[in-house]
């Protein structure tokens, strides 16, 4: 797959085009610089190539998280075949403009220099000190009104070579890792790619944005996906839209790492736990920086840790150190496994079989001498797994008996761990708005 590098000092307008190019909103926008820290992957299709597009952080940045972005635009450097510079010639070129220019030239990539925010023709006048920086003429186009894209992806396309590569037919796995700042999810994610892909820091949060990395394990491709911390009450605008990020990321995963510190569990956890089970995804329960809890302290935590997330007692825990990759192998090895039980599909006659069994295990909800009658079952839906079962009166259902039945389908079903979900037909001369005593 080709691989192409967006740079630029910050507030150039970077993320702008990437989202685009790729023909989504999947970096975050603001009219602030900073916003975009770690190297951020989407795959863009032109003219029947598929290429890897690469939104990196704002170059010679002057702040504390300069070295950091450096350091992360330089991996982005590696394997592109081609690296768009983009500009703001409205403003004049700066410091930082000429820093990032020479920089470029020491590493030898074919650049592609782009005179961003040219939203008319009379803003050509603007660029005319770019063709000084010596690499060749800019491409003039405006990001934000789509101008000047194709003479872009022109200019692109003469450095790649020939898309003779075969696409994948086997889907990876989507897995988001999801946690209240500064659990150590950007750390995980290092230790299982064995990179520096995302930046960490001691301060809660540094990831603003998801981040979409490819791995393969086992021969089993994933993309391991690091959201931005979730917290109660966001303290920016930039904040609260990150975190709008991190829920759509769920949305498109396959499955959910629920990161939980160790050592700091609160209320939060509660939440988490809440968004990630109406999700409907699998989830694996990622008990971080375990090294750090007592041997004295080990049973009181993990009682604590019950009561926190009672609400998905059934989702498998992995316990891992992100310092020494303590249970790295043993997130990847449950993922795939979840995976698996997620699209798994039952026949008709073995639930119908099991379906007779739980009725005589436990007695069905009885109102005024009126029996939950269930005639049949079978499964609807894969990812997660969904079962309609065909009854009398649906009102008769009861929470707790519900909660029964999910719960004998993942035992007795071998779907331990994956969240169910039931839908109740009726079925019978009963119709609803009858009323009591009518005959059934």
């Amino acid at each position: 797959m080709h691989k192409v590098a967006i740079v630029g000092r910050p507030n150039v307008g970077k993320s702008s085009l990437f989202n685009r190019l790729i023909g989504r909103r999947e970096a975050v926008v603001a009219d602030f610089p900073g916003v975009t820290r770690d190297a951020k992957e989407g795959l863009m299709l032109y003219h029947n190539h598929r290429i890897t597009l690469i939104d990196t952080g704002g170059l010679w940045s002057g702040d504390e998280w300069e070295q950091a972005i450096r350091e992360k635009a330089e991996w982005a450097m590696e394997g592109a075949q081609a690296v768009i510079f983009v500009l703001d010639p409205r403003e004049g070129l700066s410091a930082a403009d000429y820093e990032v220019a020479e920089w470029l030239r020491r590493l030898g990539k074919p650049v592609i220099v782009v005179a961003n925010k040219i939203d008319s023709p009379k803003h050509e006048v603007y660029m005319a000190e770019l063709w000084g920086l010596g690499f060749g003429d800019p491409v003039a186009i405006s990001a934000e009104h789509a101008r000047g894209l194709d003479d872009l992806m022109d200019r692109v396309m003469k450095h790649l070579p020939e898309d003779d590569e075969d696409v994948p037919e086997i889907a990876p796995i989507r897995i988001s890792l999801i946690g209240r700042p500064n659990v150590g999810k950007s750390s995980l994610l290092n230790a299982i790619t064995q990179s520096d892909r995302a930046i960490v820091a001691d301060q809660p949060g540094t990831t603003r944005d998801s981040l979409d990395v490819e791995w393969d394990y086992g021969g089993q491709r994933f993309v391991l996906v690091d959201t931005a911390g979730i917290r109660k009450k966001p303290d920016t605008a930039i904040e609260d839209f990150a975190i709008q990020r991190s829920q759509a990321a769920i949305g498109r995963s396959d499955l959910i790492w629920l990161v939980v510190n160790a050592t700091e569990l609160g209320d939060h956890e509660l939440k988490l736990a809440n968004l990630a089970y109406e999700s409907g995804k699998p989830v694996i329960v990622v008990v971080n920086k375990w090294d750090l809890v007592p041997d004295a302290d080990l049973k009181r935590t993990e009682k604590e840790l019950n009561q926190k997330l009672h609400h998905i007692s059934y989702a498998p825990r992995v316990y891992t150190s992100a310092i020494n990759d303590y249970g790295i192998h043993e997130m990847l090895a449950e993922a795939m496994k979840m995976y698996e039980k997620w699209q798994s599909r039952i026949p008709t006659s073995e639930l119908n079989r099991w379906l007779e069994v739980w009725q005589m295990k436990q007695a069905v909800p009885n109102f005024g001498g009126k029996k939950l009658k269930m005639y049949f079952m079978t499964q609807v839906e894969t990812a997660p797994p969904t079962f309609a079962i065909f009854c009398n009166r649906a009102d008769f259902v009861t929470r707790a008996y519900e909660g029964f039945l999910q719960n004998r389908i993942r035992e007795d079903l071998q779907l331990a761990g994956i969240p169910v979900r039931l839908k109740w037909k009726e079925k019978g001369p009963y119709k609803k708005g009858k009323k009591d005593g009518e005959e059934e």
